[in-house]
């Protein structure tokens, strides 16, 4: 079977597009062959830093023939749906199509539309030129007098050339005739940029990779990478050390480099008294190397490990001794910057916090730091930590932002507070909890486990979601600037991992309180605190009842507000905290799906009232999971669902809901059925609802199970639409009675299947 072999070589490609590009190129050319019935074998893209290549293995010669049948308007339909037909089967009239008799319709015009099979030459001359000019680079660019002209190409950097050849591997493929602007494709290619840059020939795809290896270029990026991770490791074993792998550097460097050679420099032991992670970042930086550290040991070493795109004749000591220039002048602005910090406590920089705006319509960084404070205090008793503590933590957690090293290196936030608060002799959980309070950043990141840290990394979360929510700056698609699924995520995590029992109603309406304040209110410190404590007091948990419960608050914490303002953080703490539950109700599902859980079981627990305790939520979800997968759920859930939908039909033609308890007394004159599952019912129901009320799901669900043989027995033997109207209107109760029966662990309705 022939194969296609595609090339684009230009002046440049990005390593961070690579990846994205090859697969990009190999999805557009399949599916554009597969959309003209075009099947093949395998396909496979490569890149490099200058070239896009394609391999397309087991293409026919040539398509089949295709034979169409397609149905037209009704004989004697208007003219304009007759010519709208003829168009769109490319006919030129009627004589051309036959008509059909359909014997409830009528007569229909009918199109035989015949195509011959196409030669895949010329379909991918076809449909070449179209995928090179509209390919979805994030950036591009014009170049060249052709640039004036408008439609002209647009590619990441200047092509050079196209490699385009379609054939039998038994036989000399032949060139796919098309051409890009004045690039025509064509059999010639060019090697590595130093070292082969002569151009030569190529047709077949194993041929082209072996040639290209002769000209010094690794075509496969996964082949690069492999090549650069031993022979780094190899190095580094030889001279007594062990290198600090990096899979994110590793793709970057393969990126850079068409022929990789691995190079050893080094720096003085005097810059290893900068904190390691700083000469890490200092290193991986800006140079793009990595570090090494004494063998059996967390010690780093002066050494670190570059990668060149040259085989250099003096052994590549030219190209070593430049990097360690590099590096040494990197290293020591890092040490100057670390002995600068070190001057200036971290209590001393926040006042330069008060200039910098979190954002124009959430105030400073300032005026943000005294919320999350004051919002770690509170949370800190609900986790365990020692409130003083976590309120210490968050007044300093974010001063490391305006030190000249997090400056240069913005990814050391956090890390560089937790040295600093060290180095001045903070409390341990105190300066340990300044660098954990940003996790988890991500689904694989670690979540902390000091107290501590768990209080402040929540109220920072829950700031910025409160926050952002409050200005309407929500996440919308798959735009998500300001990373609230991430932080949602990291409550989720935070909660369910550590085992905490908090109510989000509560937590979330006190964030948005001061956020409110902060925007709209000029309140004191003492004067929130006290609005938080008669807040707590009252216990808000209920979002219906929060109004009067905030209005009675702000009264009792002194606070001298408008009328109105009061009546906005009323309605906002309604709106939004309900708006951000539903957010964390997505969040959770996605936590859960990936732990195998079905979202519509969380659907069926979120919809009853008061379901803000995360880890109770996710308990719920356990058991009714694992009670679904019996027989005994599964059989009330078909229960359930005939009632439900009896009660359904039986409404909306009545008109009326039936939501009132059954009558007992009828139900016991009734069928023994009927009697049974009117006991059962009372009891099931009120044991679910004491297992629930002492938080044992497993026992609730047991509860309900007992239901399984009369709700059968009753569907077997009773005739729910009696003709007596008083008994069909019980037995419509009774099945209400399921239906609220089953919400005392979830809202059914919800469950599929």
């Amino acid at each position: 079977m022939p194969d296609l072999l595609l090339e684009l070589l230009s002046e440049e490609i990005p390593a961070r597009m690579q990846r994205r590009a090859a697969e990009d190129l190999r999805k557009l050319v399949t599916d554009a062959l597969v959309e003209r019935g075009f099947l093949y074998e395998g396909a496979k893209a490569f890149a490099t830093p200058r070239r896009l290549a394609l391999h397309v293995a087991g293409l026919p010669a040539r398509g089949e023939a295709v034979r169409e049948e397609r149905r037209g308007p009704r004989v004697g339909a208007p003219d304009a749906a007759v010519q709208g037909f003829l168009k769109s089967a490319g006919l030129a009239s009627l004589d051309q199509a036959t008509t059909i008799t359909d014997p409830k319709k009528g007569e229909f015009y009918l199109a035989v539309i015949e195509r011959p099979g196409r030669e895949t030459l010329d379909v991918l001359a076809e449909i070449l030129p179209g995928i090179i000019k509209n390919f979805p680079w994030p950036k591009s660019m014009r170049w060249g007098a052709a640039s004036a002209q408008p439609g002209s190409l647009r590619w990441v950097r200047p092509l050079q050339s196209i490699v385009a050849t379609f054939g039998p591997e038994t036989e000399n493929p032949e060139i796919v005739p098309f051409s890009v602007d004045g690039i025509t494709a064509g059999t010639t290619t060019r090697g590595h940029r130093f070292l082969a840059p002569e151009p030569f020939e190529v047709r077949r795809f194993d041929d082209y990779v072996q040639a290209l290896e002769r000209a010094h270029v690794i075509l496969d990026t996964d082949r690069r990478k492999d090549i650069i991770l031993h022979d780094a490791r190899d190095l580094a074993f030889a001279r007594g050390l062990d290198l600090v792998e990096d899979d994110g550097l590793l793709e970057e460097v393969a990126g850079l480099v068409e022929w990789p050679v691995v190079l050893m420099g080094s720096f003085e032991e005097r810059f290893l008294e900068i904190p390691a992670e700083a000469i890490r970042a200092t290193i991986r930086a800006n140079q793009k190397c990595f570090v090494l550290r004494k063998s059996g040991t967390e010690e780093l070493a002066p050494a670190f490990l570059l990668v060149s795109n040259l085989v250099a004749s003096d052994g590549g000591a030219a190209i070593t001794a430049g990097n360690e220039r590099v590096v040494r002048a990197r290293l020591s602005d890092a040490r100057f910057f670390f002995e600068t910090d070190k001057a200036t406590g971290l209590e001393d920089r926040l006042p330069k916090l008060d200039t910098i705006v979190f954002h124009e319509k959430l105030g400073t960084q300032g005026e943000r730091i005294a919320r999350i404070a004051a919002l770690a205090k509170e949370i800190a008793p609900l986790v365990g930590a020692d409130p003083a503590l976590a309120e210490r933590v968050a007044r300093l957690a974010k001063a490391d932002l305006v030190t000249e090293m997090v400056g240069e290196f913005p990814e050391l936030q956090g890390l560089m507070g937790r040295k600093y608060a060290a180095l001045q002799g903070e409390h341990p959980s105190v300066a340990a909890a300044i660098e954990e309070h940003y996790k988890p950043v991500g689904p694989s990141d670690r979540v902390p486990t000091d107290p501590v840290s768990i209080a402040v990394a929540l109220a920072d979360k829950l700031d910025t979601l409160v926050g952002f929510w409050a200005i309407d700056e929500k996440p919308t698609g798959s735009k998500d600037p300001f990373a609230l699924r991430r932080a949602a995520l990291g409550v989720i995590r935070l909660v369910n991992e550590q085992g905490l029992r908090l109510r989000l109603n509560l937590l979330t309406s006190l964030a948005l309180i001061k956020v409110q304040l902060d925007r709209f209110g000029e309140v004191s410190n003492d004067q929130a605190q006290a609005l938080s404590d008669s807040l707590k007091q009252f216990g808000v948990t209920d979002l219906d009842a929060q109004a009067d419960v905030i209005h009675h608050a702000v009264e009792k914490a002194g606070i001298d507000v408008s009328e109105e303002l009061t009546k906005k953080i009323n309605n906002d703490v309604y709106t939004i905290c309900l708006s951000l539950l539903s957010f964390f109700a997505d969040r959770l599902k996605v936590y859960l799906r990936d732990q195998g859980a079905r979202h519509d079981l969380i659907d069926a627990v979120f919809a009853l009232p008061g379901q803000d305790d995360l880890l109770l939520v996710v308990r719920r979800v356990e058991a009714l999971g694992a009670f679904l997968g019996t027989d005994d759920g599964k059989n009330l859930l078909a229960g359930y669902k005939r009632a439900a939908n009896i009660l359904r039909i039986e409404e909306k033609k009545d008109g009326r809901a039936y939501g009132a308890a059954p009558d007992a007394a009828r139900a016991a004159a009734g069928q023994p059925e009927e009697r049974s599952l009117a006991e059962a019912l009372d009891a099931a129901r009120a044991e679910a609802s004491a297992a629930v009320a002492a938080e044992d799901f497993s026992g609730a669900m047991r509860a309900l199970s007992r239901l399984r043989a009369p709700v059968d027995a009753f569907f077997e033997t009773v005739t729910v639409n009696a003709d007596d109207p008083a008994l069909r209107e019980n037995r419509l109760l009774l099945l209400n009675a399921l239906r609220a029966a089953t919400r005392e662990v979830a809202d059914f309705s919800r469950i599929e299947g």
